[in-house]
């Protein structure tokens, strides 16, 4: 089963305000399930080991930012994603309909 993580970017507040309400709204919404966080730069720097638990398993998407900066995030934690399985969307450039279309699809 793929696992959702969201981002709500509290504290870098790079992603659009109401882009990130909305998707967050959205997923509330839906009938799918998934975690939220309040900041994954604030969870790195903190070495969170939540983090660790969140990169095992065979299939994850994440909503936050830019695919490279969430997969340094993880690796400079100490718990880098996996090559396979993960999805990684850009709550940055892309629209919360988007996002939220593809957090529901089957497909990691």
């Amino acid at each position: 089963m793929t696992r959702i993580l969201y981002c709500h970017c509290t504290y870098a507040q790079v992603v659009p305000k109401a882009t990130k309400d909305a998707v967050l709204e959205k997923l509330c919404a839906s009938r799918v399930n998934f975690e939220a966080c309040a900041d994954l730069c604030e969870m790195s720097a903190r070495k969170d080991p939540a983090l660790k638990r969140l990169a095992q398993g065979n299939s994850i998407k994440i909503a936050a930012c830019y695919p490279r900066a969430v997969k340094w995030l993880f690796h400079a934690a100490g718990a880098p994603l996996p090559q396979d399985g993960v999805q990684i969307l850009n709550m940055r450039v892309d629209n919360a309909d988007t996002i939220c279309a593809t957090m529901e699809s089957d497909t990691p």
